[in-house]
């Protein structure tokens, strides 16, 4: 096997996808050695009849930089998530999808790609072509492991920044999708 990693946040209006809307989201891919090959970034216009969630968005609009970010030149979800599903075939090894943690990003992105790309982001026993090889890799799971710490201290906040390529976790998707494929970087070269 060729792994890249696909590092990906996704920044949302709520907890939950389709009552809720995704907003913007990045994914940096990075092969075995920790190299950067290349980065995506989108903003989606959000899901008609889904509604904000009011503690999120109070949330967002302490962070004006972060919101605007998130919500600037929206396009729609079904174009977006066709050029995310062509730039990952287009990628030079097998794609295993990352997220710090994977429960959050990955079930907003497996949504987004089974709505509007018929497409699955894991491997199962489903219906549906898959995106990305086998179940991905929960980032702060993988921490915890590597750094013997209980996961609820697996939190960006608490890496050292040398571990985070001294980069901010700025709640921009880039950003917090490079901050994190630093973090993998990192901890497969322990």
């Amino acid at each position: 096997m060729n792994p890249v990693y696909v590092v990906t946040d996704v920044e949302v209006d709520g907890p939950t996808p389709g009552e809720n809307s995704m907003l913007s989201f990045a994914s940096v891919a990075i092969d075995a050695k920790g190299e950067e090959i290349d980065d995506f970034q989108a903003v989606v216009k959000p899901l008609e009849g889904a509604t904000p969630d009011a503690v999120t968005m109070t949330w967002f609009r302490s962070q004006p930089d972060a919101l605007a970010a998130a919500t600037e030149n929206p396009k729609p979800s079904g174009e977006i998530m066709g050029y995310y599903v062509n730039w990952i075939k287009t990628l030079p090894g097998d794609p295993v999808f990352v997220a710090h943690p994977l429960a959050l990003d990955g079930a907003w992105l497996d949504f987004y790609l089974r709505r509007f790309a018929s497409m699955r982001l894991f491997k199962g026993p489903w219906r549906g072509e898959r995106l990305f090889y086998t179940s991905g890799l929960c980032l702060q799971s993988y921490a915890a492991g590597k750094l013997g710490w209980p996961l609820w201290q697996c939190t960006l906040d608490q890496y050292k920044p040398e571990w985070l390529g001294y980069l901010n976790s700025t709640h921009k998707a880039i950003d917090d999708a490079r901050t994190s494929a630093r973090l993998l970087a990192y901890l497969m070269g322990r």
